[in-house]
C-alpha cells in the first residue's frame, strides 16, 4: 500500500465515512475512491485536493503525493547532440526519430500540463529544430524538420491562445502554417485553420468560425484528425449562432466518421482524433445550444471522465457545460449550476482563453436571481487567472 492509500484510509476510517457518504462530500466517486486506498489507482493533485476537503485534512493528502522527477530538458540535448556529433552529416536518422517522439510527447502533455509549464519546454525545442534547420540536411531530412517544427508551431500557438496571448499565437500559428506549406502537410495546415476557429469561436466570433472549419474540411485529409475537429468546431458555432439544422448536420457528420475510426494508442495526444471525445463534443453543443438533451449528455461526460480519472481540464469543461444546461433547462436550477460553477473553478483547471465560458455562467446565476450568485462572482473574481500579451 502506498503512503497516499494509507493515510486516505486512516483518514476515512477516523470519521467514520463509508465511500459512498466520502463521494458524496467530494467531487470523487465511491469506485475511485475504493481504487485509491487499494492502490489499484494513481492519484492525481486535483483528486487529492478534492479529498483532502471533503476530509478537512487540511493538505495532508496532497503532501503525500510522490512528486515526479522533473523533465531534465538540458540532459535531454546534451543527449541529442552527442548523436548529432557521432552521425556523419548535420542531422541524423536518429536525432529525426527522437525530434518526432518529442513533437508526440509535448502534444500528449498538453491536456495535463498548465500552459505555462508546458511552454517554455516547446520554446526550447523549436530552437533546436532552428538550429538543425540551418545545417546540412537532405531534402528529406529538411522535410522532416519542417514538419516537426510544424507541429511544435502549432502547440505553441494553442498555449499562447490558452494563455491569451493572441498576437504571439497569431505569429507562431503563421510559422506553423508556413512550415506545413514548404513541407507539403494538409493535416499540419488544416489543424492551423481549426486552431483560429477556435479562438475566433471564444471571442464571439462565431461566422469566422464556421468558415475557418470549413475550410479546414476542405483542406485536410479524409483519414486524419483535422477533419474531424474541425467539423466538430463547425457545429459549435452553429450552435452559438442558434441555428439548430446546421448544428445537428454537423454533429451528424462528427458521429458518422468516429464511428469508423479505430481509438488511438494514445488518446490524450491533442492531435490524434479520440472517438470518445465525440461525446464530450456533443455535451458543449447541445449545452451552448440550450438544448434539452444538453444535461443527460452533460452528467454522461462528466460520469465517464471521472471514472477515467486522467483529465483534470476536461472535467472542469465538462462541469462548465453541465452548469450552463442546468441553468437553461427547463426547471431551470440556478442552485445546481452553481455549485459545479464553483468546482469547476476551484479545480484550477480553466485556461485563461476559457474563461469567458465561467463568466457566462455566472452571469446566468447572477441574473438568475438566485442567493449563490454573488458569492460565486466573487469567488470566480477572486480566481480569475491573469492575461499578458
Amino acid at each position: 500500500m502506498t503512503e497516499f492509500a494509507g493515510e486516505l484510509r486512516r483518514l476515512r476510517d477516523q470519521r467514520g465515512l463509508s465511500y459512498r457518504q466520502l463521494a458524496a462530500l467530494s467531487t470523487v466517486s465511491s469506485s475511485q475512491i475504493s481504487d485509491l486506498e487499494k492502490g489499484q489507482r494513481r492519484p492525481t493533485r486535483e483528486i487529492a485536493a478534492a479529498l483532502d476537503r471533503a476530509l478537512d485534512a487540511r493538505g495532508r493528502l496532497v503532501t503525500r503525493l510522490r512528486t515526479p522527477a522533473p523533465d531534465d530538458v538540458e540532459g535531454e540535448f546534451e543527449a541529442l547532440e552527442l548523436a548529432q556529433r557521432a552521425a556523419a552529416s548535420d542531422v541524423s536518422d536518429t536525432i529525426l526519430d527522437r525530434l518526432d517522439g518529442i513533437a508526440d510527447r509535448m502534444a500528449m502533455s498538453y491536456a495535463t500540463t498548465p500552459p505555462a509549464e508546458l511552454l517554455p519546454k516547446v520554446r526550447r525545442h523549436l530552437r533546436y529544430i532552428d538550429q538543425l534547420l540551418a545545417g546540412r540536411t537532405t531534402l528529406q531530412q529538411h522535410r522532416r524538420l519542417l514538419v516537426a517544427g510544424g507541429w511544435l508551431s502549432l502547440l505553441r500557438a494553442t498555449l499562447h491562445i490558452d494563455l491569451q496571448q493572441r498576437a504571439t499565437a497569431a505569429a507562431h500559428l503563421s510559422t506553423a502554417a508556413a512550415l506545413a506549406d514548404q513541407a507539403e502537410h494538409p493535416e499540419i495546415a488544416a489543424w492551423c485553420l481549426e486552431t483560429q476557429a477556435w479562438d475566433h469561436l471564444t471571442r464571439g466570433g462565431h461566422r469566422r468560425a464556421v468558415e475557418l472549419s470549413r475550410h479546414a474540411q476542405a483542406i485536410a485529409p479524409a483519414s486524419g484528425s483535422a477533419i474531424v475537429q474541425a467539423t466538430a468546431q463547425e457545429g459549435r458555432a452553429w450552435a452559438r449562432l442558434g441555428d439548430q439544422g446546421a448544428m445537428r448536420d454537423a454533429l451528424g457528420r462528427v458521429e458518422r466518421m468516429a464511428e469508423h475510426r479505430p481509438t488511438p494508442e494514445h488518446p490524450e495526444h491533442h492531435y490524434q482524433y479520440d472517438p470518445g471525445k465525440m461525446h464530450a463534443y456533443t455535451a458543449t453543443t447541445l449545452s451552448w445550444a440550450g438544448d434539452p438533451a444538453a444535461e443527460r449528455v452533460a452528467r454522461e461526460v462528466l460520469a465517464e471522465l471521472e471514472a477515467e480519472g486522467a483529465r483534470p481540464r476536461r472535467i472542469a469543461s465538462a462541469r462548465l457545460d453541465l452548469g450552463l444546461a442546468l441553468l437553461s433547462g427547463p426547471q431551470g436550477r440556478p442552485d445546481e449550476a452553481a455549485a459545479e460553477a464553483r468546482t469547476a473553478i476551484e479545480s484550477g483547471r480553466i485556461v485563461p482563453s476559457n474563461w469567458w465560458r465561467v463568466d457566462e455562467l455566472v452571469g446566468g446565476v447572477l441574473d438568475s436571481g438566485a442567493p449563490e450568485g454573488r458569492e460565486l462572482s466573487e469567488r470566480a473574481e477572486a480566481a480569475r487567472p491573469g492575461v499578458a500579451d
